[in-house]
């Protein structure tokens, strides 16, 4: 026999049998008189949790409302604070040179209003220009479509597209009136819109005007505890917003210029506007180039047909490729330092909640409660980022145990 077969094993005679011959249970362990207490304080404090998480939802819940009742002020301020971190630098440069505030502000937003009007002179007239040969191309592309479906190898009857049609046709005028009441809607919406873009133009003129005033005066009106912390807050959310501004401008520029050279080098009718839209798109991060590349896609295959709207495609992705591997990671040390799966998140429940104005927000105010929450973080931990009485973060040390993780949270 194998000495793997004379080992030690456990006898018959060394196992607990009970009075029938089976095996005894194992002998159960005494409780600790010192359980019942710390069961009872456990659920104590997990019920503690539970309604303070309770509070801060109800909290966040009616402060959500509270907005969505108060948007129709607050829009107009935010438009005029995203208009003002665009034309505060050049307003700066002015003031610096002893212009008066009033008329730094007034030149620049008036210079600003007029590059929009150049700009809108020089994009409608080829959208209206061009729109007719589009649709005859679009129609033409339909019909392409029609011989395709009645010809094998799907061999579709005259009879049932004919049908399909006049299903569509009868669809559209059974529902003639909600049409017309969407498009009651969608002018009102349009007149809303301009009323909205007055006011922040008004707001943004005395933000320009008087901005440099109103973080002392906000800071004033609350407790000197609490002013340090308006103050150092404001100027960190000022900062961030900012950067973010100048750095999708940048982005949206770069993109819109080289997908504009491939929509022009292959004839691809509208460049001018399809490379404004990419501009613009590029404010609502990942989500606003995908839907502009495909507008450009859609465009080339209307007009030159598959072969050059694969081509536009391939130019579409390599310049988007180049701007997410190469641009953005340059940018975001000094940018948002969002991760992307944040910033797909925040643009989805922007478009959710608030349509496409949700989704040109989201970002913004999702990098400024970043910056709220690294704020507090920071002074929980006693962090040496702390402001000083003047309201101005101070610099961190060169070294200590959160030096490394201050120096990434401030670029």
């Amino acid at each position: 026999m194998s000495q793997e077969e004379d080992g030690p094993r456990e006898s018959a005679a060394d196992t607990p049998r009970s009075g029938t011959g089976a095996p005894a249970a194992p002998p159960v362990p005494a409780l600790s008189p010192g359980r019942g207490p710390r069961v009872r304080a456990a659920i104590r404090r997990v019920a503690v949790v539970a309604a303070q998480l309770l509070v801060i939802a109800a909290a966040l819940v009616g402060l959500g409302y509270l907005l969505g009742r108060l948007w129709v002020v607050l829009f107009p301020v935010v438009l005029g604070l995203l208009l003002t971190t665009v034309l505060w630098p050049t307003v700066r440069f002015l003031r610096a040179h002893r212009w008066p505030p009033a008329l730094a502000a007034a030149t620049v937003l008036l210079a600003f209003l007029a590059l929009l009007t150049a700009l809108g002179i020089l994009v409608v007239p080829p959208v209206v220009g061009q729109i007719g040969e589009l649709t005859d191309q679009a129609t033409a592309g339909l019909e392409q479509v029609r011989k395709w479906l009645t010809g094998p190898p799907l061999n579709l009857g005259e009879d049932q597209i004919g049908e399909t049609i006049d299903n569509v046709f009868t669809a559209l005028q059974s529902n003639a009136q909600n049409i017309a009441g969407y498009v009651l809607t969608w002018a009102t919406s349009v007149g809303s819109g301009v009323v909205n873009a007055v006011l922040a133009l008004v707001l943004c003129f005395f933000f320009l005007k008087d901005g440099p005033r109103w973080v002392p005066w906000l800071a004033a009106q609350t407790g000197p505890r609490a002013a340090v912390h308006v103050a150092s807050l404001s100027d960190r959310s000022w900062r961030t917003l900012s950067e973010f501004i100048r750095q999708q401008a940048l982005v949206g520029f770069i993109d819109a210029f080289f997908i504009g050279i491939g929509l022009w080098a292959f004839g691809v009718p509208l460049v001018l506007p399809l490379a404004v839209l990419t501009f613009f798109a590029a404010f609502i991060p990942i989500i606003g180039a995908f839907v502009a590349g495909a507008f450009a896609v859609l465009i080339a295959l209307v007009d030159q047909g598959p072969t050059t709207a694969l081509i536009i495609l391939g130019i579409v992705v390599a310049v988007q490729q180049v701007e997410g591997n190469v641009l953005q990671p340059l940018l975001q040390g000094r940018g948002l330092s969002l991760h992307p799966a944040v910033v797909i998140l925040a643009v989805a429940a922007g478009s959710s909640l608030a349509g496409i104005t949700g989704a040109f927000l989201a970002v913004p105010v999702a990098a400024i409660v970043a910056v709220a929450y690294r704020y507090a973080r920071d002074h929980l931990d006693n962090h040496p980022s702390a402001v000083d009485p003047s309201g101005t973060p101070a610099e961190p040390p060169p070294a200590g145990p959160g030096a490394a993780r201050e120096a990434d949270d401030r670029g």
